[in-house]
């Protein structure tokens, strides 16, 4: 059953270049690329050009359970736009966007059908949270 792409947001402030450093560059995703306070991601790979494979590995800390989220990257148009296939076929794409002071980041992502919309949506807008906080934090915010 086919289902809309689902969007989540955040808003930055520093500039386009430097909020794309922090999402894309494995030294900083390891920071904040996990949902909850009892995740973490202990590791990173990330060749960030059209082709190339990204892994991302999210873990409980407490060990109960770990998963890799990979893929492949379709579209890569620095500081602005990022389209990536993950390992099982669904759709990603981030967007950059200069916003006054600010960056605005906008992922847009297919739905997987196991788990609730709202949940996913949940989800991913708390990973992307975290990488708001971040990224606050690396700008002395």
């Amino acid at each position: 059953m086919p289902t809309e792409p689902i969007t989540v947001k955040t808003s930055v402030d520093t500039t386009p270049e430097k909020a794309w450093h922090y999402y894309t560059e494995a030294e900083h995703v390891i920071n904040w690329n996990f949902a909850s306070k009892d995740w973490h991601c202990p590791a990173a790979v990330n060749d960030l050009r059209v082709g190339g494979d990204f892994k991302i590995t999210m873990a409980a800390k407490d060990g109960s359970m770990e998963f890799d989220m990979e893929g492949t990257y379709d579209e890569v148009e620095p500081y602005e736009h990022i389209a990536y296939t993950l390992s099982n076929g669904r759709k990603v794409s981030v967007d950059f966007a200069a916003q006054d002071e600010s960056t605005t980041v906008d992922v847009t992502f297919d739905p997987e059908p196991d788990n609730p919309l709202e949940h996913q949506r949940d989800g991913w807008q708390a990973i992307l949270d975290n990488y708001g906080r971040y990224v606050a934090q690396q700008e002395g915010r």
